[in-house]
């Protein structure tokens, strides 16, 4: 997977826009992008341990840094910021964004939970 020839997030710092070589762009909330980290906070290491992550909606991106060649690092507003997306991963994230976010609402309803921070 090459690079993205662009990472914009929006004025708000609510939306990440990539846009891949040669594909159009993909816009990406910071919400989901938190909810969905790929953090071991987040994933757990195994998918028995992947967690449930509430109360995000409205969260910002503060930061960006560039991780070699392959990957960014995103710091929240809620000072999450141990997620490594790599550029597959945010490809993935992109490609199955409907039905990804689908599934997370899903979850939120199973469990009681609320995308409102309390």
């Amino acid at each position: 997977m090459t690079a993205p020839s662009e990472l914009r997030v929006s004025k708000d710092r609510r939306l990440l826009t990539i846009t891949f070589p040669g594909r159009d762009p993909v816009e990406l909330p910071a919400e989901m992008l938190r909810v969905l980290s790929p953090s071991a906070e987040v994933q757990g290491h195994s998918p028995e341990q992947r967690v449930t992550v509430p109360g995000k909606r409205g969260v910002m991106i503060t930061r960006m840094d560039p991780v070699g060649n392959y990957a960014v690092r995103i710091t929240f507003d809620d000072f999450h910021d141990t997620g490594i997306f790599t550029w597959i991963y945010l490809n993935e994230l992109g490609e199955q964004k409907e039905a990804r976010w689908q599934a997370y609402l899903d979850e939120l309803a199973q469990k009681g939970m609320s995308r409102d921070r309390r």
